[in-house]
Order: structure tokens, then sequence, then C-alpha cells
């Protein structure tokens, strides 16, 4: 069968402005997503599928569905561990924007290396808090960790 990933919508239920680079971030992730990914429903006889991803609450919400829309089921989980990573991946991620317009490229390679080990980090927590709901391999993790960061920028 197939495991994939086909479409891919954020439900933003209040969407504020946002930075060019974070909307940057936002499309790279859902395009690179598309080209390529493993999503592996625990139990589901198969895809492909379409995700609407968003949050309640304090939840992380992954709303799947098949090709046709047909709901297919919903994974739910508490974004109090990704807490303190996205928290941490923001900060990195501003003091890197700021340093990309003066700071020597030393300091920036420095910065964007940090960037991507907290980003390496949110992928890891989020493969480990899909385990048992969703398989994903690690590139699947870490570009729905960057569209997970883009949901908490919500108002």
């Amino acid at each position: 069968m197939d495991y994939r990933l086909t479409a891919i919508t954020l439900d933003e239920h209040s969407v504020v402005q946002r930075s060019r680079a974070i909307e940057q971030e936002r499309e790279v992730a859902i395009y690179d997503l598309l080209e390529a990914n493993v999503f592996r429903p625990i139990g589901s006889p198969g895809g492909p599928y379409r995700l609407v991803l968003g949050v309640e609450e304090t939840r992380l919400v992954l709303d799947i569905r098949l090709e046709d829309a047909r709901a297919h089921g919903k994974v739910m989980l508490s974004l109090t561990p990704l807490r303190k990573v996205v928290k941490d991946y923001f900060l990195i991620c501003e003091n890197y924007y700021k340093a990309i317009r003066t700071a020597p490229p030393h300091q920036i390679e420095a910065l964007d290396m940090a960037r991507k080990t907290v980003h390496d980090e949110g992928a890891r927590e989020l493969q480990a808090r899909l385990e048992g709901k969703v398989a994903t391999d690690f590139d699947t993790a870490r570009r729905l960790f960057t569209l997970v960061c883009v949901l908490q920028m919500r108002g």
C-alpha cells in the first residue's frame, strides 16, 4: 500500500501576520514533505493521505484523511513535551535572522548549526510522540516539526 502524504493543510483559527522568512519555511516544509515522505498511521490499510495539521488548546491535532477527503482518523498529541524545544527553536531562529544582517560569517554559521541541532531535537521528540500512532521517517518528522512551530505562531 501507499503510506505517504499527498496534501497538507494547516488548520489555523487565528492567523497572525508572519515574517516572510517564516512563511518561506512553511512553504518549503510543505513542498519538501509532499516530494518525499513516509507517513503510516498504525493499523491503517494504506493511503495515500491528506493531512490537516492544527492545534486545539494544548494539543497538536493530526486530522488524517484519505485522498478523496474521507475521514480516516485523528491523532491528538500533547504539545507540552514539545514546548521547550519549540521555544528554543524560536529563540535561535530569531537570533539567526538578526545575525544574517550584520554578524560575521562565523557567527552566522554557529547560529545555523545550533538552529539545525535544535530542529533535529524537535524532530526526534515529535517522532517519539507519534510512536504507536503514526510511523514516519526522520526527514518527515523534521518537516512536520517545522509546521508545528509555524502553528505555534498563532495569536
